[in-house]
């Protein structure tokens, strides 16, 4: 229940909806319970069972409905006569009715509100939670396992935990009332059904006890089909080339079909509750009508006939709310483990926080200092003490076998990961006393991979800047070498990309992700091998971009080809987690070290 009503917070201000829910549904189960008992003087008055009773006593308080109604029936049969006290009653039974549906669909209509307002608050938290968490949480986390929980499992809470909240009120409710005018009617007859109903819920508690842990299993099911579906359409290049269509068939189809396995069992369950539960309460009421109808024919009770008509008819209405919450329990289990699974993501806590204290930064003046930095991944060491400074105005550039620490040191600086030891300083200021996100506004960064989104080439370049004007991107375009291919395409700038830019070339991607840097105008550059995906003749293309780009900023570049660094101010050697040598491009070749011989090799080459 712990998780039921976690997840019940999220519907706050829950009394605005809570409030006028309780007062419309209180007044649609009066009403409706009232269309049941007034049953009784109907009968009453159709069949004649009983001349009228000029000394008919009147119940002496309210409580006893059923004797007012029939008190009332009586009078209206002495003064107006049969025929009109037909019609009286038929009317109440008329607008009691109305009444009831008027409130019913009332009620129905805020517990949807209450519904919708619930899940829009659910959904935002997790939204917001994955993307405020660390790079390194999705690097351990299968995607198609993300996307099912904010997607698939918070629409199972959506129809089985809030869709109880009507039932956890609303049926207990009509339950009682229900109860009431059966016990008003025969108290006899009532507490010899009480006996009977424990074995109902007994039988279907049996039927639904293992279906939580089935729901674990479905939901993990799920999101490792949605992984692997995600992956295959990533990747459809790689699995036809490598003739690997059949293997990701059947990796998909033996998780389909464990999926279908444990779908089946559950509803096998779920949808075997309602019959069980269906074929019990008549099983009860033939029970009752046989107790009840020896009682009324021995006459050994004040039970009379058209009162034991209306109770029988009440006590099978009875089975409907004890259905409902029977059914309830069978779907709730579902909703419960799909909860679980929502909360476990929107309580991941992001291990890069702003501390209380931290300030915003908005200049660079000087440097940006990296001091006795280690790292750490998995107890493997990737950085070991590095020191290095980058002055501002300077072209910086990281070169090292693969794995010696590149990648790994450029996503400190932004604060992607943070180091387990050392600090990093900007203008000699620790960066962890500064607000995440104006250190990445100092910023502008260009990954190897061109990571774009399915929208249009402006709004790629303008992305993160609301306002921007056409004027703007179209500048930011002729820095980056863009402007004239982008004319080119069928619609220019308002010409949709597709997914991660497939109807680009790489080069054009490249430029693109570059025009986007250049309109955020930065005074730091960050580039991460951002040629080394490229043909000649887009590197030349991508490069004099990037020319144009690092003009008068700072930058730190991360490059296997010797073009791409000769120029750089300082170039730093990295080599297992260490800095091995740095200085200028003509210093490290006659100091005839590691450089001289990547040079040699040719063999600068991402992390």
């Amino acid at each position: 229940m712990k998780t039921y009503f976690r997840l019940l917070s999220f519907a706050k201000p829950i009394e605005k909806f809570a409030i006028p829910y309780i007062i419309c549904t209180i007044f649609s189960v009066i009403f409706s319970t009232l269309n049941f008992v007034l049953l009784a003087p109907l009968l009453k008055v159709i069949f004649n069972v009983e001349p009228p009773n000029p000394h008919l006593v009147k119940p002496d308080n309210w409580f006893n409905i059923l004797g007012n109604f029939n008190y009332y029936a009586n009078m209206a049969n002495l003064q107006y006569g049969a025929l009109n006290t037909l019609k009286f009653v038929c009317l109440v039974i008329v607008v009691s009715v109305l009444l009831g549906n008027i409130f019913r669909y009332l009620s129905q209509r805020i517990m949807e509100n209450l519904r919708i307002h619930t899940l829009l608050n659910l959904r935002k938290a997790v939204f917001n939670n994955v993307m405020d968490l660390h790079m390194g949480y999705f690097s351990n986390e299968r995607k198609g396992d993300i996307i099912s929980k904010v997607a698939s499992d918070v629409q199972v809470v959506q129809f089985s935990v809030t869709s109880t909240l009507q039932v956890v009120f609303k049926e207990p409710l009509q339950l009682i009332a229900f109860l009431y005018m059966l016990f008003s009617i025969s108290f006899k007859l009532t507490l010899f059904s009480m006996l009977v109903i424990p074995v109902s819920a007994f039988i279907i508690s049996r039927i639904v006890k293992k279906l939580k842990q089935q729901a674990i299993e479905s939901q993990k099911s799920y999101g490792n089909m949605i992984s692997y579906l995600d992956e295959a359409l990533t990747g459809i290049k790689i699995i036809k080339a490598f003739n690997a269509v059949d293997f990701i068939k059947n990796k998909f189809h033996n998780e389909n079909i464990r999926y279908s396995k444990i779908s089946r069992s559950m509803a096998k369950r779920q949808q075997s509750a309602s019959p069980v539960s269906e074929f019990l309460g008549v099983a009860m009421i033939s029970t009752l009508v046989l107790y009840g109808g020896s009682l009324v024919i021995s006459h050994h009770s004040e039970l009379k006939a058209e009162d034991f008509i209306a109770y029988i008819i009440l006590f099978s209405q009875v089975m409907r709310p004890a259905k409902s919450i029977s059914d309830s329990f069978s779907s709730i289990h579902s909703g419960i483990a799909a909860g679980e699974r929502v909360l476990e993501l929107i309580d991941q806590k992001p291990l890069i926080v702003d501390k209380p204290n931290a300030v915003p930064v908005n200049r660079f003046n000087e440097s940006i200092r990296l001091e006795n930095v280690s790292f750490a991944y998995n107890e493997k060491i990737i950085l070991n003490d590095v020191s290095i400074t980058i002055p501002k105005g300077k072209k910086v550039a990281l070169v090292g076998p693969s794995g010696g620490g590149k990648s790994t040191l450029m996503d400190l600086i932004p604060r992607f990961i943070e180091p387990a030891s050392g600090a990093i300083l900007i203008d000699g200021e620790n960066i962890q006393g500064f607000t995440t996100d104006s250190t990445r506004a100092l910023m502008g960064i260009v990954n190897q991979e061109s990571i774009l989104f399915n929208d249009s080439i402006f709004n790629n370049i303008a992305f993160g800047k609301p306002g921007t004007t056409m004027e703007e991107v179209e500048a930011a375009a002729r820095i980056a070498n863009a402007h004239e291919f982008i004319l080119g395409t069928e619609n220019g700038y308002q010409t949709n990309i597709g997914d991660r830019g497939s109807k680009l070339s790489g080069g054009q991607k490249q430029r693109i992700c570059i025009a986007r840097a250049v309109l955020k105008n930065p005074p730091i550059m960050l580039l991460d091998e951002a040629t080394s995906a490229l043909d000649t003749e887009s590197e030349k293309l991508v490069q004099d971009a990037l020319n144009n780009l690092m003009q008068n900023r700072t930058s730190l570049i991360i490059a296997h080809r010797l073009s791409t660094i000769q120029n750089a101010d300082i170039i730093i050697v990295l080599d297992d987690g260490r800095v091995v040598e740095h200085g200028t491009h003509s210093q490290l070749l006659s100091n005839n070290g590691m450089y001289r011989k990547l040079i040699d090799m040719q063999t600068f080459m991402t992390e």
